[in-house]
């Protein structure tokens, strides 16, 4: 993979981060129980959700289904 099309991934890796904290229900997340938080935070600074659904204790898509419909969290 050549330099260029790093920085390309990159970028887009973090305008996608920038994305989902921007839209996250802080609020929701901070009310979360600790385990669920920290999945949620960790979601959303690295986009891995099946290490989040893990963390959470969650099935993927259940784990998916809360973070968009509770936490407000977009798939990016």
């Amino acid at each position: 993979m050549d330099e260029e099309k790093i920085k390309e991934l990159l970028e887009y890796y973090k305008e996608a981060r920038e994305i989902r904290r921007k839209y996250a229900d802080w609020n929701f997340i901070k009310s979360q129980p600790e385990n669920i938080r920290r999945a949620l935070e960790y979601y959303i600074e690295t986009g891995d959700f099946r290490g989040a659904a893990k963390m959470a204790g969650m099935s993927v898509d259940e784990f998916i289904e809360f973070s968009k419909e509770k936490a407000n969290i977009p798939t990016v």
